[in-house]
């Protein structure tokens, strides 16, 4: 699909010029920012008009909608746009009190006149209703229009959360402008000057796009690029706007609202979109991010689909936190493991057939459940851990049992079990692959991954059950990190192909392993022979020297017993 944006360069005069206007969609987030955030803004405006200040101040992303390129939507940026105008506000405020002191007033009454007319609006002098540049959200902006632009004496009672925190903002505002310019003849052409200057100082990357899929679009490249947007504020305000073209009591306005906001409460708005792939694909055709929201737009296209799936995700949220969450009440000790593991071997891919799996299972075949979610780890470890396969082939599996369920073309746990053979790797591969692998443990991820396999060997051949996370043991790697000279027999290319081979690496007593260091093997050998871990000891009952071939031949052990702990019974 072309991607139809356009992308600039644009100062804050530059946004507000040549009567342009703006509006936060009706059922964007409220006014949120607090005295943390504008003490940020207020400290970089200030370092702008020091001595050495830079000349300018970036302001981030701003992703607008238009069809006109002349009325605006504010899909991503409103909570800075908003502050800012709340802040020259405040700066009008300011000048309306000098007016009233007496303090050269008839200039500072037209300074007030021009610098409003340029950034805010202006109000109808017949009927005293503003002609705004900015219009905001459906809770906060009959407060912004009544009492912020005509700069009325504001309530400090019934009013809103968000419509407080505009109250305080602007209050804040203005307070920090009477501070840095007093009440002298000077103070309004001093303050006049400094905001004429920072509206050229201030400037966006402005992203304009022509309709809801090209914002979506935006937000999953922006964010691929470490930009976080908010995409889910994008999705509740189709939705709601949906939902909001028949008659709807506010009531249930208000209890629709109060589902989202609890949706989003739970999972976080950067974990949301993530949980709305996976519940998605949890009960239709398999869907790629890249295409989510067109086929969500396709698919929810009345405001009866709109309130069907709010709720849906209402239903679902607290599944999808709980199986991201092992530490959660509600799982019993083999679920936590399990559960464990997929988060220890970083392994989405399994989460929507999962969410069905509870659907289908939880409630009446607990057990089901459970022996799902082994299972599943066991593929986990064996077809992305060990066998490093490509994940599209796995995803569409996982997808076609989850949608199985959901429609009940499966109904029972031999049907899923069953399907999972389908990316579950059988001995052969899993043998082939795990006899090569090379793990580097100079990440903490794989460092844990490597403990857990070797303590699971290990309980697999002493019956014993240690603690892989336990501080008492270290991971030994026999070919040291750092070979001393005692390790020259092996050249630089055998060491670096060895090191991190998992027959190179073995569980040990931490303190032994600290001795031991970077020591040669014969030395090394000796503390093996005392190591409370039976498959340590046996590295030096089987092996006389340390070589290549000797990782090779213990790791080809190792995958024997290794197709013994991870597999479906």
């Amino acid at each position: 699909m072309s991607m139809n944006f356009n992308t600039t360069n644009s100062t804050f005069r530059q946004l507000l010029g040549n009567g342009l206007s703006y509006r936060v969609p009706p059922f964007q987030r409220d006014y949120s920012w607090t005295d943390d955030e504008w003490d940020d803004l207020w400290q970089d405006v200030i370092a702008l008009f020091e001595e050495d200040g830079e000349p300018a101040h970036y302001m981030g992303y701003l992703v607008l909608q238009s069809s006109d390129s002349k009325r605006f939507d504010i899909i991503d940026g409103q909570q800075r746009i908003t502050t800012l105008s709340v802040m020259i506000l405040a700066g009008l405020a300011y000048l309306q009190d000098l007016v009233g002191a007496g303090q050269d007033a008839d200039n500072n009454r037209r300074r007030k006149e021009h610098l409003q007319n340029s950034y805010i609006g202006y109000v109808d002098p017949v009927s005293l209703v503003p002609r705004s540049k900015l219009e905001l959200n459906r809770h906060n902006n009959r407060f912004y229009q009544t009492y912020l632009v005509p700069l009325e004496r504001m309530p400090q009672r019934n009013l809103h959360a968000s419509e407080h925190q505009l109250r305080k903002a602007f209050n804040w505002f203005k307070e920090r402008f009477s501070s840095r310019f007093g009440r002298t003849t000077e103070s309004g052409q001093q303050f006049a000057a400094m905001l004429d200057a920072l509206v050229d100082k201030l400037f966006f990357t402005v992203i304009t796009v022509t309709d809801e899929l090209n914002a979506f679009k935006v937000f999953e490249t922006l964010n691929a690029r470490g930009v976080r947007l908010s995409a889910t504020d994008l999705l509740k305000n189709y939705l709601f706007s949906l939902i909001s073209s028949g008659e709807l009591h506010e009531v249930e306005m208000k209890s629709l609202e109060e589902r989202w906001e609890r949706i989003v409460g739970l999972l976080g708005s950067e974990s949301f979109p993530e949980f709305l792939r996976v519940f998605w694909n949890s009960r239709n055709k398999l869907v790629r991010k890249s295409d989510l929201f067109k086929t969500i737009r396709r698919r929810i296209a009345t405001r009866e689909n709109a309130f069907g799936l709010v709720r849906e995700l209402d239903h679902s949220a607290e599944t999808y936190a709980a199986l991201r969450d092992p530490m959660h009440d509600g799982w019993n000790r083999d679920e936590r493991e399990a559960l464990q593991q997929l988060m220890m071997f970083n392994v989405r891919q399994p989460l929507a057939m999962l969410m069905a799996c509870y659907q289908r299972f939880y409630d009446q075949e607990r057990a089901s459940f459970s022996r799902i979610l082994r299972a599943v780890s066991v593929v986990s470890l064996r077809y992305n851990v060990i066998c490093g396969f490509q994940t599209h082939e796995q995803e569409r599996v996982y997808n076609d049992i989850a949608r199985k369920l959901t429609e009940g073309d499966y109904t029972s746990l031999q049907d899923v079990l069953e399907a999972l053979g389908d990316v579950y790797p059988d001995d052969r591969t899993f043998k082939t692959a795990f006899t090569a692998k090379t793990l580097k443990t100079t990440n903490s991820r794989n460092k844990k991954v490597v403990r857990y396999i070797l303590f699971a060997l290990e309980k697999q051949r002493s019956e014993q059950d240690f603690d892989f996370e336990s501080s008492a043991y270290n991971l030994e790697h026999i070919l040291p990190e750092s070979p001393s000279e005692a390790w020259n027999y092996m050249d630089e290319n055998q060491q670096e192909r060895c090191i991190y081979r998992l027959g190179n690496m073995t569980p040990m007593e931490a303190g032994d392993n600290r001795d031991l260091g970077n020591a040669g093997y014969n030395e090394k050998r000796d503390v093996y022979r005392n190591s409370q871990f039976q498959i340590t000891r046996g590295v030096a009952e089987r092996y006389d020297e340390w070589n290549e071939a000797k990782i090779e031949a213990r790791q080809k052990n190792l995958a024997e017993l290794a197709a013994t702990v991870w597999k479906i019974n």
